[in-house]
């Protein structure tokens, strides 16, 4: 994934004014306890912000390609003004962006068709296989390294039709420590004061720069087949924003647009950056003069051709016919985004986290009446926590206690549960006095060995349990401590009350 640094030049001013570079580098301090909370971007989330991502960042470069000048930042601004000054399109600029489209367009689709050369195949087959793969690999440089020649070619002829890039600053910035207060005309601002105006943004910042470079990380993961390791990727943006403040950089998180460039242009591990950094380095110190002849339009069209295929119009339709419900956080996501990306980001990960929460406090239980209607086994399908403890509760008591011929005995099947929490054993305790109150007995089977352990350390009046269901419906109604229990069952013999209720309560609901 490519790192965002949008400037490295001695003029530089956000980082120069911090210790540290940023506020992003104290947040990689401990990446283990917050690298398992990034696992909760799902993957609707990913997808909304990509799709969304890809229409933002086409549409942020439309401006380069008409030649526009002075269009604000923001999506819906952008919107507005470009199509109210449309007229004032430059003819030049949009002819090369929209044949720099189409050559990088079919370049794409030549490389997606060309068939691999054999090794038996003669050797001009095979020069010419090479040729052919190169210049499709390489397009967007070709592209933008044509476009710079033909600006130039005008610019000698004395007339220029586009849009170029302009003077850049030329020279590498100078190596110092950051600077740990910042001189002002009113005087010298010390860095308690810098950290006192932040304020929340200390945490605000470096989480919104970790959610966006994830979800960038994952959204790529995902389209190129390979996994990444988040606490990899902020130990890399700690370090890199720590190392970036002794060069006066900006702050340093995950670019959408650079990494969906480099991926298009065929880089496939880490050391792409590094030879892009060096030629970053190389280009401050000698090239700079070079960079005056490239044509805007030129750029816009490699970063549009770059983010283009990132938008995934199938994932609704996917999401509808497999799992509705998900649409949710991806629409959120995706709208949100045309606000702010990292408001989008945030956005989707509450709804999904939302989606999750309900799911826990209200699972799939399944009941039903056995053995001719005098048991009623109750079997919920995942783990039981304290939100799903009424759930459970209600349809219990809805069934055994309302029912017009109530059943003899109830058994709970915990073949499903593999945790449990106090809240719920708590909230079992009642049900097991509830029931007995009614003169029902209530059994558990199947219980996994940490549940079981939970339950027995809590040692629950009436408790009673069973290997598997077919031994606890031979044993349906049996009392605790009777005889008719299995002799795997563990009973609870006590006539006190159950320790996790209090005193006096039996007689209550």
């Amino acid at each position: 994934m490519s790192l965002s640094m949008p400037s490295c030049s001695p003029s530089s001013l956000a980082a120069s004014s911090w210790p540290w570079g940023s506020c992003t580098s104290r947040a990689y301090c401990c990446p283990s306890c917050v690298g398992f909370l990034l696992d909760f971007i799902s993957c609707p989330v990913i997808k909304g912000f990509t799709s969304a991502a890809s229409i933002t960042i086409s549409f942020n470069q439309i401006k380069n390609i008409l030649g526009l000048r002075g269009i604000p930042r923001q999506f819906f601004l952008q919107v507005f003004e470009t199509l109210r000054r449309i007229g004032e399109t430059r003819v030049g600029d949009a002819v090369l962006g929209l044949a720099c489209l189409a050559v990088l367009a079919g370049l794409r689709a030549m490389k997606s068709r060309l068939p691999r050369a054999a090794r038996v195949e003669p050797l001009p087959v095979r020069v010419s296989y090479l040729i052919v793969w190169t210049t499709t690999t390489a397009r967007n440089a070709l592209v933008v390294l044509f476009a710079g020649l033909v600006a130039y070619s005008f610019q000698v002829m004395g007339s220029q039709p586009f849009t170029l890039t302009g003077s850049i600053p030329r020279g590498l910035p100078a190596f110092r420590l950051p600077r740990f207060s910042m001189a002002t005309p009113n005087g010298t601002i010390p860095f308690r004061s810098m950290v006192e105006d932040m304020g929340v943004g200390l945490a605000v910042v470096p989480l919104m720069g970790l959610l966006e470079t994830i979800a960038i990380a994952k959204a790529f993961a995902s389209q190129n087949d390979y996994r990444i390791d988040p606490n990899q990727e902020l130990l890399a943006m700690g370090f890199a924003n720590i190392l970036g403040s002794f060069v006066s950089s900006y702050p340093i998180t995950g670019s959408f647009g650079r990494t969906a460039v480099n991926a298009q242009s065929g880089v496939c591990t880490p050391a792409g950056g590094l030879l892009t950094g060096a030629l970053v380095l190389l280009s401050l110190a000698y090239l700079t003069s070079l960079f005056y002849y490239i044509p805007k339009a030129a750029l816009a069209a490699v970063i549009i051709s770059a983010v283009v295929p990132m938008f995934d119009a199938g994932i609704f339709r996917t999401l509808w016919r497999v799992k509705r419900l998900d649409l949710v956080p991806l629409c959120v996501t995706f709208l949100l985004c045309f606000w702010e990306i990292q408001y989008g980001i945030m956005a989707g990960m509450l709804v999904s986290g939302v989606l999750l929460l309900y799911s826990v406090a209200r699972p799939p239980i399944k009941v039903s009446e056995v053995s001719d209607g005098d048991v009623l086994l109750v079997q919920p399908w995942s783990s039981l926590h304290f939100p799903a403890v009424e759930c459970l509760r209600d349809a219990v008591c809805s069934h055994a206690l309302t029912a017009a011929s109530p059943p003899c005995s109830v058994i709970l099947d915990c073949c499903h549960i593999s945790s449990i929490d106090y809240t719920a054993v708590a909230g079992l305790a009642e049900l097991l006095q509830e029931l007995r109150k009614h003169g029902l007995s209530l059994a558990f089977c199947s219980l996994q060995d940490p549940v079981l352990q939970v339950l027995l350390s809590a040692d629950l009046e009436g408790f009673q349990h069973f290997p598997s269901r077919e031994e606890a419906e031979r044993c349906r109604g049996a009392e605790p401590g009777g005889s008719g229990a299995a002799p795997s069952a563990s009973t609870s013999t006590s006539t006190s009350q159950s320790s996790l209720l209090p005193r006096g309560s039996s007689s209550e609901w």
